[in-house]
C-alpha cells in the first residue's frame, strides 16, 4: 500500500509530577525536605529515512505519542525522563500545522453522494488555501535529517525547592507540563532527478525498466502504475542518476481528474521533465496534442514548473505511422530535444541515457521544489 499524503495526531509526554518527601533516618532529626522532580516528558522526533518510500506507517498509527516522565521520589531523586518517539518518514516528507477538524452536529442531515464530493473539493481547497498561508513546519530531504515536531513538558518541582527559613516543612510541589499536542498533515514529494511525465500507457514504465534496475508493472492496460517508482541510472564517471515513473496524467489532471492529480506533486522536485509521448498514436491521440496538453497540465499545476530543463522521448517508433508523426513532432518543436526510442525493443535507449547523462547537473543538491 502506497501513502504519500496522510493526516496525523502527535502528542509528546508530559513531564512526572515532583515529590513530596521528608528525611527519615536514625539519629537525623528534622531532616528537612528531599523531593525529588519529576522527569521531562519524551519528544516527537520525526526522521528521514531512505529506506522507507512512504507514509503507510502513519496511515496505520495515526496518532503519535511520546512517554510521560516518571515522578518524583525520596532522597532527591528525579523522575526518569520520558523515552522520545522517533517516527521514520521517506526523505522529502513535507509537515503542515492543520486545525482540529470540526464535528458534525448530532441534527445534521445525511449529504447525497455528489454533496460529500462537493464538500470534500472545498475541504481540500481549503487545506490548500491554510497550507499557502501558514507554510511548511518542515521539509526533511535529506537522510539521517530529525526534526523534533512535539516537544515534551518539563518536570514538576518537588517540596525541596519550597524550603525556606519560614517554612522548613513545605509540602507544596509543582505538577509537570503538557507535552505539545497538535494535528499535522505529512505529504511526500518523491525525490527525483528526472521525472517520466506522459499519458497512460506511453511506455513511462517499460523505459524505466530499460534505463535502470527498477521493476515497475508493465501490462497493456492503462493505469498499471498506481503510484511513483523510483529507478537509479548509472552514468559514466561513478555517478548516479534518479528517474522517476509518475502515473499517467491526462488532461485536467490539475482539477482533480484521472490518478494524475495525486501525483502532481511529485514533479515538483524533479531537476528534468522528461516527456515520454506514444509517437505512434496508438491510443487514437494525436502525439503534438499530446504534448501540449501535458505542458499546459504542469503550467496549471506550478508555473515555476515550466521553467524547469525538460525533453522529448518519442516513443513506440516500431508501430506504424511512428516516422511521419515524428517529423510533424520536431518541425512544431524544432527547438526541442527530441530523442526517438522504442522501449519495447531497446532502440534509442544509449542515447537517451547519453543525453541524460549531458543534461544533468554535476552537483548533488536537492530541489526543493515550490511548496
Amino acid at each position: 500500500m502506497f501513502v504519500d499524503r496522510v493526516k496525523a495526531f502527535a502528542q509528546a509526554g508530559t513531564g512526572g509530577r515532583g515529590s513530596v518527601s521528608f528525611r527519615r533516618e536514625k539519629f537525623v532529626p528534622k531532616g528537612g525536605p528531599d523531593g525529588g522532580d519529576g522527569g521531562r516528558g519524551g519528544d516527537v522526533i520525526l526522521r528521514a529515512d531512505r529506506h522507507v518510500d512512504n507514509l503507510a506507517n502513519l496511515f496505520y498509527e495515526p496518532i503519535i505519542k511520546a512517554k510521560n516522565g516518571g515522578h518524583g521520589m525520596g532522597k532527591k531523586m528525579a523522575g526518569r525522563a520520558g523515552a522520545n518517539k522517533i517516527v521514520k518518514v521517506p526523505v522529502g516528507t513535507i509537515v503542515w500545522p492543520v486545525d482540529k477538524e470540526k464535528r458534525p452536529t448530532p441534527n445534521a442531515q445525511r449529504p447525497t453522494p455528489n454533496a460529500d464530493a462537493t464538500r470534500e473539493n472545498r475541504e481540500q481547497s481549503a487545506l490548500r488555501n491554510q497550507q499557502s498561508a501558514i507554510g511548511p513546519l518542515i521539509d526533511l530531504i535529506r537522510d539521517g535529517e530529525e526534526f523534533v515536531l512535539c516537544r515534551g513538558g518539563a518536570g514538576g518541582k518537588g517540596n525541596v525547592h519550597f524550603k525556606s527559613s519560614r517554612n522548613r516543612a513545605p509540602r507544596q510541589y509543582t505538577e509537570g507540563e503538557e507535552g505539545e499536542q497538535r494535528n499535522f498533515l505529512f505529504e511526500l514529494r518523491t525525490i527525483a532527478d528526472a521525472g517520466l511525465v506522459g499519458y497512460p500507457n506511453a511506455g513511462k514504465s517499460t523505459l524505466l525498466r530499460k534505463i535502470s534496475a527498477a521493476r515497475p508493472k508493465v501490462a497493456a492496460y492503462p493505469f498499471t502504475t498506481l503510484h511513483p517508482i523510483v529507478g537509479v541510472m548509472e552514468m559514466p564517471g561513478y555517478r548516479r542518476a534518479t528517474i522517476a515513473d509518475i502515473p499517467g496524467l491526462i488532461e485536467g489532471a490539475h482539477r482533480g481528474v484521472g490518478l494524475g492529480h495525486e501525483f502532481l506533486r511529485h514533479i515538483t522536485r524533479c531537476r528534468i521533465l522528461v516527456f515520454v509521448i506514444d509517437v505512434a498514436g496508438s491510443e487514437g491521440r494525436n502525439p503534438i496534442e499530446d504534448l501540449q496538453n501535458l505542458r499546459r497540465e504542469i503550467d496549471l499545476y506550478d508555473p515555476a514548473l515550466s521553467s524547469r530543463p525538460w525533453l522529448v522521448v518519442a516513443n513506440k517508433m516500431d508501430l506504424p505511422d511512428a516516422e511521419r508523426n515524428l517529423r510533424a513532432l520536431q518541425e512544431r518543436f524544432p527547438k526541442i530535444k527530441i530523442i526517438p526510442t522504442s522501449a519495447a525493443n531497446g532502440e534509442g535507449i544509449a542515447e537517451l541515457k547519453k543525453t541524460l547523462a549531458v543534461t544533468m547537473p554535476n552537483d548533488q543538491d536537492v530541489v526543493s521544489g515550490a511548496i
